[in-house]
């Protein structure tokens, strides 16, 4: 049975040119299509698709916070981004919004189809080029690592040192079991 999808772009032109392409494969079924957020967020929850294919740069409620939305009114829905934005911003926002891939509008339509393959069946997908992008920005050092804290970090020194001899003591114990 082939995957419902709802297509989500402020372009004709490019629902047109993604219905093209899906339509040749049995695996999806076009059920809706929306110019912007609010009619996105309401059809999905009229029509519960299966996947959700959109845009970030949309009228009114932008991609991002339909994203938002449709995660939040439909979780069985997956939301698939696809953008001509690379930057690292609008990858984070997508994801933390819940969209489960993104692709740059430039990717080829296998990528397309690779893409949706991969997050009908659970699967979260990052277009190469997004990916390389950012690769190459931690290489740099242009985007900064935030160190994780550690288990002991919400203590005061003094309790890391009583801490510090407690576990000690413990494992010293433990040591002589054996």
């Amino acid at each position: 049975m082939p995957y419902s999808v709802l297509l989500v772009d402020d372009h004709k032109i490019m629902r047109d040119g993604i219905k093209t392409i899906l339509e040749r494969t049995p695996d999806f079924r076009i059920v809706g299509e929306a110019e912007n957020g609010s009619d996105a967020v309401s059809l999905c929850k009229k029509l519960r698709p299966d996947l959700v294919l959109m845009d970030i740069g949309l009228p009114g409620m932008n991609g991002i916070e339909a994203t938002t939305e449709v995660a939040r009114h439909c979780p069985t829905t997956r939301v698939m981004i696809l953008s001509m934005y690379d930057d690292e911003n609008s990858v984070v926002a997508a994801f933390r919004s819940g969209a489960r891939a993104f692709l740059l509008k430039k990717a080829s339509s296998s990528d397309l189809l690779d893409a949706l393959r991969t997050v009908s069946k659970g699967g979260s997908y990052l277009s190469s080029q997004v990916s390389d992008h950012l690769l190459t920005r931690i290489q740099r050092g242009d985007l900064e690592a935030h160190e994780v804290p550690g288990p002991l970090a919400g203590l005061s020194p003094r309790e890391q040192r009583e801490f510090s001899s407690v576990s000690f003591t413990i494992l010293t114990y433990v040591l002589s079991l054996g």
